[in-house]
């Protein structure tokens, strides 16, 4: 094993433990939250809203809730332990490892994803106690898991690597990530949108995300599943050329 696989092993390692010391913070408490948003929603709104024929309101709601926790936790795993890196002033031994820009890529991403799986898990096990889920392609579940996860989480690392302290990780998060979040389809479907609303969802790579996974589930989205899969993965593409060069430049890394 050469020196970079060993510090890419010994930081993925690291990355994990990390959030594997607070699990009920980390997996516990977000499964908790959309939990409640199933709770209030499926209350509110069952026998009252429906997006796809033959599939109750509940039924549509869990996919999109499980996929929205899943990168908002996938997002919150890579900046929170990049800037506490920062803020606690430990990143400089990280950057006299010898780990080179894809190894650190790689052990964060990796380590985001399995949280993520832990999330994903938990919250499928979950919901089963209020409606089954059918599984109609497990295939594209899995395509669009990897590369939701795995874009929010190298967005994360975006977010790490430009902010400086906690506060302009929380600005990411209440103006960016929510937002485009929240109205992704998460609750509705877009068919129900204005004509307005519908054109602005379909510039939301979020709502490919969801959409897409909501397919490997029922067999019916909002848009084509190739159409998902090709906008997940144009922003995977761009998120992490954009991250890979300020790891390589050492963009607001080095002090």
């Amino acid at each position: 094993m050469t020196p970079n696989q060993r510090g890419f092993v010994t930081l993925l390692k690291k990355e994990v433990m990390r959030f594997w010391a607070v699990l009920g913070q980390t997996v516990t408490a977000p499964v908790i939250t959309a939990l409640l948003y199933l709770l209030v929603f499926a209350q509110a709104l069952s026998g009252r809203a429906s997006a796809y024929d033959g599939i109750s309101y509940t039924e549509f709601l869990v996919p999109g809730l499980i996929m929205m926790t899943v990168m908002q936790n996938a997002f919150a795993n890579t900046s929170s332990s990049l800037i506490q890196s920062k803020v606690m002033g430990n990143l400089v031994f990280l950057q006299m490892a010898p780990l080179g820009p894809w190894e650190w890529f790689a052990a964060y991403v990796l380590a985001a994803l399995v949280r993520c799986v832990l999330v994903a898990s938990a919250m499928f096990i979950a919901t089963l106690f209020f409606v089954p889920l059918p599984v109609h392609q497990p295939l594209a579940i899995l395509a669009m898991f990897l590369l939701s996860a795995g874009s929010l989480a190298v967005v994360g690392l975006i977010a790490g690597i430009v902010s400086q302290k906690f506060d302009h990780i929380a600005a990411f998060t209440n103006f960016f990530i929510n937002p485009l979040a929240f109205l992704s389809g998460v609750f509705y479907s877009v068919h129900a949108l204005p004509p307005f609303w519908y054109t602005a969802s379909h510039l939301n790579p979020f709502f490919y995300m969801i959409d897409g996974f909501r397919f490997g589930f029922f067999g019916h989205a909002d848009v084509p599943i190739l159409h998902s899969i090709a906008w997940s993965a144009g922003f995977f593409a761009l998120a992490s050329a954009v991250c890979m060069r300020m790891l390589i430049t050492g963009y607001k890394m080095k002090r």
